[in-house]
């Protein structure tokens, strides 16, 4: 297996968390970091998809206001839930990947802000709260089949491709009995 297109997404992970500290639109960063968790939970092993966790929540909290560790319980559960139950989703319909991104984007800052109420100055929830978290959500739901679209491209261009090989010729005949 080659390791260019998983060092292509750790890569893309920490360009995300970068971006979001330096572009905010709207008042609000723009997180593509529940669409990248998406993508390895559902491509890749649990190595991958904890390594893709830890750097992208470490980086996003060590660049905010948040104490150290807070988005690591909410962006490991999606990507843990979708990476045991792969098996009856379906990868590679697109609209199956918009509503992944869609429900992972909202459900990462609904966790992060429900871990957040813990502290000793709870943050109200509000309108504006609510809409930022629907348009991250509606983000990660337009990033999450471009990064599928991409990152499978990556993948199908830097490894190689099994072979298919049947086990008999379908034009050889078979002479059975005494010759």
């Amino acid at each position: 297996m080659n390791r260019v297109p998983i060092t292509l997404l750790f890569l893309a992970t920490w360009l995300a968390v970068f971006g979001q500290t330096q572009f905010p639109t709207l008042g609000i960063p723009l997180d593509i970091r529940p669409a990248l968790i998406v993508y390895a939970a559902l491509t890749h092993g649990m190595p991958t998809l904890l390594g893709i966790v830890v750097v992208s929540s470490l980086g996003t909290d060590a660049l905010s206001a948040n104490p150290i560790g807070i988005s690591l319980i909410p962006s490991f559960l999606p990507g843990v839930v979708l990476n045991l139950q792969r098996h009856l989703l379906l990868r590679e319909q697109r609209f199956a990947q918009v509503w992944l991104g869609l429900s992972t984007g909202i459900a990462v800052p609904l966790l992060t802000w429900s871990l957040l109420q813990m502290e000793t100055q709870p943050q109200p929830m509000g309108f504006n709260l609510l809409f930022r978290i629907v348009l991250l959500g509606i983000l990660n739901a337009a990033a999450c089949p471009a990064f599928f679209v991409l990152f499978d491209g990556l993948r199908d261009a830097f490894e190689y491709k099994p072979i298919a090989e049947m086990g008999f010729r379908s034009d050889r005949e078979i002479k059975r009995g005494r010759t």
